[in-house]
This record gives C-alpha cells, structure tokens and sequence, in this order.
C-alpha cells in the first residue's frame, strides 16, 4: 500500500513566508516533548494512505490540533494552534496536498507495491506454530486471527499475485524448502517446508514406534532427499496443522497422499549422529521373479514399491536396508526420477523357501501319497547352472537376483547363438534357414563322432572322427558343451569347435541347452516357444505331420517346463506362430548385438 507523506517541510514549501514556517514548525517542536512524541504523532496522521480522501485528512488534523489546543494554556501557543488548524482548513492546502499524494504514488513509489515474498500462508504457519503454546494474550490473538478464513484467503491471494509478479518457479528450493528451530512444548523443535508435487510419493516411509511416528527411510531421488531437510530417526508431530502423533503409518500415507503443495512438518530432530553420505555403488541385477507391491503386504509403503517382471534389469541404488532394497527399472531413471523399493535378496529368498515349505506341506493331503510330494518337490526345484562343471545343472538355489554387466560384442569375435526350445517348434528349421540364406555370416560347430567316416565324408568339414576311447577321455576332461549316444555310436559339440567358428569371424549356430552357461563363449540364448495347440497343429501339418493332441499337449508341456526351469537364462524369446515373421524377428535380435550392449552375468566379465 502506498503512502503519501505531509510532514512540517511541506508547510514550508514557500521562501515567501518563511515567519509562518518557522512559526509553525516552532509550535510543533514547542509541544512535542523531549522525546518528539508529539512530532510523533502528527507524522502518523499526515502520513495516510493515498486513496484517503482530503475530507478525512483534514477532519483528523482538525481533531488533533483541537485537542492540543485544550492542552496549552498559554495565548501564544492558542495563537500558533489555531493559525495551524487555519491554515489545513484552506482549499489550497487541501489541494496541494491531493497533488502531493498523486506525485508520491506514481512517481516515488511502485506501483503496485513489489511484493518481498510469495509465502505468505506458509509463514502464518510458522506464526501459528510458535503461537500455540504463548502465555501471552498478544499471542494467542494472533494466532486466533491469522487462522480466520478471511485472512488465509487473503494470504492465499497475495501468494497467488506475488507468485506472477516475481515469476518464481513452482519450486524454488529458497523459497518452497526452509529448516526453523523454535520452542513447542516444552521442546526443541524444527519447522520443515517441503514442496510437494500432485499425486507424487514424497519420498519417504515412516514407522510407529510407541505413540510416535518416525521418519523410517528416505528414497532416493524424492523431495525429501533433494530437499535434505527430513532425516531418518526425525520424529513427525505436525503435518500442515494435522497432528500426526499416536497415528498409525498407514493413516500418514493417507494424509500425505491428499496433500500437495507447500508442506509444513513441525519435527523432533533424531538424536543419532548422522554419518557423512557415502556413495553408494550401483549394481545391476537381473529379476528371475514377478513382483508386485499391490499383492504384497510387507512392503513398508506400497506408493513406493516398484512393479517389475521377470528378466527386468533393476539398477540397486541403496542397500542400506537389507531387507528392501532400493532400485530403477533399466531405461526409467530419466522418466522416474524417484527411486522404488523391491525386497532385498535374503529377505526374498526367506520368503520363497517359506512359500515353497508350505506348498510341499500341502501336497501330501492333495495326493493321499507322500512319494508324489517327493516327486512334484523335486519337479518343482529350479537348477542354477554351475559353470564349473558344463554337463549338468546341479547347484540348486532359490533364483530371485542375478547381477549383471553390459558387454560390447567385439566386431571380430560374435558371440554364439543358441536356439533352444522343445522339439517339433522350429529351432532347427530357423537355424537351417540362416545357414542357407547367409553362409558368409554363420556357420555351425563341426560334431565328433565315433563312427567310422563314409565315402562322401571329409574329416574336419563334416565330422571330427576320433575313437571311442579319445571321445571318452575328452568327454571326461569337460571337452564337450553337449553329447550323447545314437545306435552305439557317441556323438558331441566340443567347445574347441566353437572356437573355431568365433574365430573366423562368423556367428556360431547351436541348438545346444547345454551351452546355456558357458562364460567363456558367451552365447546369446533365444527361446523359441510354441504358438497355441492349435496354431501349432497348423504349422506342423505344413510338414507334413499329424500329431495327435496328446502329442501337441506333450510338446506345450514340455516347452513350460523349460521355460520354467531355464527361462532366467534366455536373452530373448520368440513364439513361432509363423515362420517367416520369426525369421524376420530373429535376424532383427541378431543384429541388435552389433549395434547395442547387452546385458550378461558379471562374473562371465571377471
């Protein structure tokens, strides 16, 4: 609000009657006091808002000559007085003082006034705040007035204009987030602001501890990590007026969830020292489970869970917890910026081997026999590879994390393509028909085998013959990525083989599960699926065959099961419902691994 200021210079506006000035001036100063009180208060009186109208003024400067009139009792001071209150009266002043104003408005002030701030509603809260428990009845009035509707409406609008008139961002970390340490209660409190988007987690949980609420975790990448103002062991009394004191979490999500904007926290600060951050090392695992905080009733706050499926790669970017971890989807740390929680490794396979304890308790009661428990516990069990020993799967473990690392496939040695799927699902056709449409590019490991070499044969381009008892001790060495025995005669793909196709340059085709884990060849495994019974009945009668439904219901069991106990190791997948598009989808997967880096187990980097 602007203000037009007549002070006893004004009066003295003309040299061509100084007497009077001085005169007046001499009667003002007369009555003021020792300490100018006076002088005082005929400034607050001919210091009035612009918009006044000349009556008013005068009518007040009128009231208050009267009354320091009554006051004197000498004549000379009458004299002086009424020559004042004279002079006021006189349109001239009158006018002269409207032109005064008009000038100190548009000229010497702003107009309209800048605002100093655009906060105006969060600092009545922090008024409020250390008003509350004010023995004095000044005190307890404030508060009382800035909670009136009519007030925070006002402040609601000043907030609003200012916001504009200074083109402040949303949020501006100056304004939207402060740190206050004041009384309440009888303790050392601090008054948090936190700026707070619509419909986005803030970026914390909390816990009860007795009647208390206590700030139990912050996430990465959230406004109350960017903010650092909140801290895990603070205690949360007060939220934007609602107290938060003897509820339950799940009763301060809700709050928090419906609030947006500027927060005001009102916090006892946690007494534990606060170590200095460290940097934390980000690992990249691959899940080999479904996870859906929805469906999960442990998870400290569901807002926060991350939703992933199984192949996802999640970058770990705090193990602090061990039991929840924290952690980004591969590709959604732009998008995202706040991190999300997954259980931590040895929770998660607590929770699996509790799962599956239950699942065999119940099986005896479904079968009536314990020896089918047996069996289906067994199916039941999933194998992690063991690359120590590449003939069998033979380490079990409960599979949930993998880590990983991206690999840049040099431009002279590609890595091996496996096709690996259930007979009767085109692998060995889609394999065929790379090797026939570009030789120059792929190429098939040579086989050993004991049998003896025909006419047409030659040793090294179609076969590797060797003796029984050479193919026995090379197979007993770990020689071979697969083997076996077909009318009394061995046969197998050794890993040597392999190598020699790599090092020509060309991509090794294989068809081969065992060749699954191989950290030295690295191969890139492509699971080819069946299509529906139906389609997959269409496809074979392409070829020729007529398989019964118990044939095609063998063949889609059998694809699940491998799926099931080998699916964590698959690159990629592709349901062959048609040749010709698995082809095209195929060669588009194969040429991805020139172009971008993929992700393989760290350990086959070390």
């Amino acid at each position: 609000m602007a203000e037009g200021c007549v002070r006893v210079e004004f009066l003295r506006e003309g040299e061509e009657d100084p007497p009077r000035g001085r005169l007046i001036k001499k009667a003002f100063m007369k009555h003021s006091g020792p300490d100018h009180s006076c002088y005082t208060v005929f400034s607050f009186f001919v210091c009035v808002p612009v918009y006044l109208s000349a009556l008013f003024v005068t009518l007040s400067l009128c009231y208050f000559w009267t009354q320091v009139q009554h006051s004197l009792n000498d004549s000379q001071s009458q004299d002086d007085i009424e020559l004042v209150l004279q002079l006021v009266q006189k349109p001239d002043f009158q006018k002269a003082f409207n032109i005064h104003n008009a000038v100190a408005h548009y000229m010497n002030r702003p107009s309209p006034p800048y605002p100093m701030m655009d906060h105006a509603q969060s600092l009545a809260q922090e008024v409020e705040v250390m008003m509350h428990n004010s023995s004095q009845k000044e005190g307890l009035e404030l508060g009382t007035l800035l909670k009136t509707p009519h007030m925070q409406a006002l402040m609601m609008a000043h907030d609003s204009v200012a916001e504009q008139e200074m083109q402040l961002e949303p949020l501006v970390p100056s304004v939207g987030q402060s740190e206050t340490l004041t009384q309440w209660g009888g303790e050392t409190v601090k008054i948090v602001r936190i700026e707070k988007a619509k419909d986005i987690p803030l970026g914390a949980t909390v816990r009860n501890d007795m009647d208390s609420v206590v700030i139990s975790r912050i996430v990465k990448g959230g406004a109350a990590e960017n903010s650092g103002l909140l801290h895990e062991g603070d205690e949360i009394l007060e939220i934007n007026g609602v107290e938060i004191r003897g509820k339950d979490v799940n009763e301060v999500f809700d709050i928090l969830a419906d609030m947006h904007g500027v927060l005001t926290f009102i916090l006892i600060p946690s007494a534990q020292i606060k170590p200095p951050p460290i940097k934390e090392t980000v690992m990249h695992v691959k899940a080999h489970f479904d996870y859906d905080p929805s469906d999960d009733p442990y998870v400290p706050c569901r807002e926060l869970g991350l939703c992933f499926q199984k192949g996802d790669i999640l970058h770990i970017i705090s193990q602090d917890d061990p039991n929840w971890w924290q952690a980004y989807r591969d590709g959604d740390e732009d998008n995202q910026p706040l991190a999300g929680l997954v259980p931590g490794k040895s929770f998660q396979q607590q929770r699996e081997a509790m799962k599956q304890t239950i699942e065999e308790d119940k099986e005896p009661e479904k079968s009536g026999k314990l020896w089918c428990a047996k069996k289906n516990k067994k199916k039941r069990k999933k194998m992690q590879y063991n690359a120590n020993k590449n003939d069998d799967f033979d380490n079990e473990e409960i599979l949930t994390y993998e880590e990983m690392a991206l690999y840049h496939q040099p431009a002279n040695r590609k890595r091996p393509i496996a096709l690996i799927g259930p007979p009767n699902c085109g692998q060995n056709e889609l394999r065929q028909r790379l090797l026939s449409s570009e030789s120059d590019r792929f190429a098939g490991a040579v086989p050993h085998t004991t049998r003896n070499r025909r006419d047409n044969e030659v040793n090294g381009r179609d076969y590797h013959f060797v003796s029984r008892q050479a193919f026995e001790m090379d197979s007993a060495a770990g020689k071979f990525i697969e083997s076996g025995e077909f009318e009394k005669n061995l046969y197998g793909t050794s890993t040597d083989s392999v190598r020699q196709v790599i090092n020509t340059g060309k991509i090794c085709l294989l068809c081969s599960l065992k060749v699954l884990r191989s950290s030295d060849l690295k191969p890139y495994i492509i699971f080819i699926a069946p299509p529906s019974q139906e389609r997959l009945r269409a496809l074979l009668a392409k070829d020729n065959k007529t398989p019964k439904p118990e044939e095609l219901r063998e063949i889609i069991e059998k694809a699940r099961e491998m799926e099931q106990n080998y699916g964590h190791l698959f690159d990629a997948a592709i349901v062959n419902t048609d040749q010709d598009k698995a082809f095209q989808e195929l060669l588009r997967l194969i040429n991805k691994l020139d172009t971008e880096p993929q992700w393989v187990p760290s350990s086959w980097l070390r």
